[in-house]
């Protein structure tokens, strides 16, 4: 069960974060280029390592590739409240997100410590 919420919200989150990453190159004022790509490499490598590991060819393999969905959801929380704390996005649009980011992490850390190897 944990593992289609885990799927469908992966996805979602890697579409919000290439609107955003869309918005800070194309669309903003202030064109963001650095922070931006860093955000969306990270953003959308979640759901791609959970698919990995909802395809995984063992008990470890499956954790570990949750893990490194763990560690992504983790840089990508870093690199969005640098996005904020530069001003590139403001709080209301930080605060959402991260939300959204922080509800991963904890999803992810759970199917981790409650995977057994």
């Amino acid at each position: 069960m944990k593992e289609s919420i885990i799927k469908d919200k992966s996805k979602a989150f890697a579409v919000r974060i290439i609107k955003m990453y869309k918005y800070l190159v194309y669309e903003a004022d202030t064109k963001e280029y650095v922070l931006s790509k860093q955000v969306v490499r990270s953003g959308t490598s979640i759901g791609a390592n959970v698919r990995e590991a909802l395809r995984g060819q063992s008990r470890p393999d499956f954790r570990a590739k949750m893990n490194i969905a763990l560690k992504e959801a983790c840089e990508t929380e870093y690199w969005l409240e640098l996005l904020c704390e530069t001003d590139f996005i403001d709080q209301n649009s930080f605060t959402s997100i991260h939300e959204e980011c922080l509800e991963i992490i904890k999803i992810l850390t759970s199917i981790v410590k409650n995977t057994d190897c």
